[in-house]
């Protein structure tokens, strides 16, 4: 029997064509058993781990069946951290790309009126963190009437981080004919009791969870007194020698003074934690999956919503004192279906949080010995060279999807009466164009950018510099990132 792929699914070409170019070809195995259910229209608890391709798993039935024509937004996805919104919202852009989906980010730390301008334009999806999405809906700018699929994503860190209560004053607000999902590594009892009061009839996923902690990631401790920790950590990254590395530490304090630390040892370091600016978070991550450095010092607010493939190695240079801390930091490394690595360094009285968190993944943890003085000596050349060789530019999953894309500006929108037909009618009766050429149109008070799709966005920028759009000459240019 051949193996299940996307195409079976009997999906839309568009969203078929852009997972082809995202490299999407056959589900895992929590897409094989949630797509089927959300095509249906069933509400859903799938119990998950990261890592396991759940975002997609929603993502590709919600753009599916995501009307185009529909202005307001039709799906509202719930995340804990303003990280993870933004990379859900990405992951969607993506499948929806050639079905022309627009989604949009809501978060806190980052400015209300842009994001309340970006409302106004026609949106299908909307992402956020239920702080800022509760502060949308109370101030009117996130309209609910049309919402007719709400997806809770990551419910057991909603509920750690206090988010519940406000889950569920959204979700009284929304339209009670909706289909409704969760996402969840656990499932604990008030998780359970939100699903019993807002679902009807949910069906129950579970994706066994042995699979993210034996099959392919290696596990291993080293004990080591807190004085020898940084004299370790260089010996570990000059005998394993990763490629991309996380490396945790418990407190923000601790990850500068690892920084300075790796800094001063001219190693290709960086560092997130929440006591930094959103868009320096931001920059860093990207910075980090571009590859333009190979060890990411974190704090655990980055162990959610980075989804980067090639991660070879996450060592915890402080021990998580939640265990389940330890699953979502683990789950960095070894994504989709690639192996990794999971080296956790301990101190002599820590081994209580250590029997904890054997107790939660189910099996003791393997302990190596620290690397030997000729281990490293033997190792340092190649780490050495590794070193001195320029970094390997990474090519993202959005720029790969991006490659035959053209954003065109133009210098109208609402004020000169334009609406979106109006520039899909001009541009599509130009010669070699059709509308399939034409992606997500954003129009705004004086502006507008249209995204040309298929490698045709030369040809459109050079046939609308001599080219009326309802009768108005618009200045047009490709337009900045």
């Amino acid at each position: 029997m051949s193996e299940l792929q996307f195409r079976d699914y009997d999906l839309n070409e568009e969203i078929i064509k852009a997972l082809d170019v995202l490299g999407y070809h056959s589900p895992t195995e929590v897409q094989s058993k949630v797509i089927p259910a959300a095509l249906k229209g069933q509400d859903l608890i799938v119990k998950s781990q990261t890592g396991s391709g759940k975002t997609a798993s929603f993502g590709i039935p919600v753009c599916e069946l995501v009307d185009w024509a529909e202005n307001k937004p039709q799906v509202l996805v719930l995340t804990p951290t303003r990280e993870l919104a933004a990379q859900v919202k990405e992951d969607i852009t993506n499948i929806g790309r050639f079905k022309r989906i627009k989604a949009v980010a809501l978060f806190g730390k980052q400015p209300f009126a842009p994001q309340k301008i970006e409302l106004t334009q026609k949106t299908h999806v909307v992402v956020g963190t239920p702080g800022r999405v509760f502060d949308h809906i109370e101030r009117g700018t996130l309209p609910l009437n049309r919402i007719k699929t709400l997806v809770i994503d990551e419910a057991d860190e909603m509920l750690s981080m206090g988010f519940i209560e406000q889950i569920e004053k959204i979700i009284q607000q929304l339209p009670r004919e909706r289909v409704t999902m969760l996402f969840s590594a656990t499932l604990p009892e008030a998780v359970k009791n939100l699903c019993r009061k807002y679902m009807t009839q949910p069906v129950d996923i579970e994706i066994e969870a042995a699979g993210m902690t034996t099959a392919s990631i290696e596990h291993a401790l080293i004990e080591v007194r807190q004085a020898a920790k940084f004299a370790l950590l260089l010996d570990l990254l000059t005998v394993e020698n990763p490629d991309s590395c996380i490396i945790f530490c418990r407190t923000q304090d601790q990850v500068n003074a690892l920084f300075r630390g790796m800094a001063d040892q001219e190693l290709p370091v960086d560092k997130i934690h929440g006591g930094m600016m959103q868009d320096e978070r931001f920059e860093v991550m990207n910075a980090f999956k571009r590859g333009q450095f190979r060890y990411l010092i974190a704090t655990d607010v980055a162990a959610r919503g980075i989804d980067i493939e090639n991660i070879t190695h996450v060592i915890n240079y402080d021990i998580p004192m939640e265990k389940e801390s330890y699953v979502h930091r683990t789950g960095r490394t070894a994504r989709a279906g690639k192996s990794g690595k999971a080296i956790t360094f301990v101190t002599p009285n820590e081994h209580k949080w250590v029997a904890d968190i054997e107790g939660y993944i189910g099996f003791s943890i393997p302990v190596m010995k620290a690397p030997s003085e000729d281990a490293v000596a033997y190792a340092k050349p190649a780490f050495e060279q590794k070193l001195g060789k320029q970094q390997v530019r990474k090519v993202g999953k959005t720029e790969v999807m991006n490659q035959n894309i053209m954003k065109l500006y133009f210098n109208g929108g609402k004020k000169k009466k334009l609406r979106a037909v109006d520039f899909v009618g001009t541009i599509a009766k130009l010669e070699g164009i059709t509308a399939d050429d034409i992606g997500i149109i954003t129009i705004q008070d004086n502006v507008t950018y249209v995204d040309i799709l298929n490698g045709k966005g030369a040809l459109v920028l050079q046939a609308m510099r001599d080219t009326t759009v309802k009768g108005k000459l618009l200045k047009v240019h490709i337009a900045k990132k």
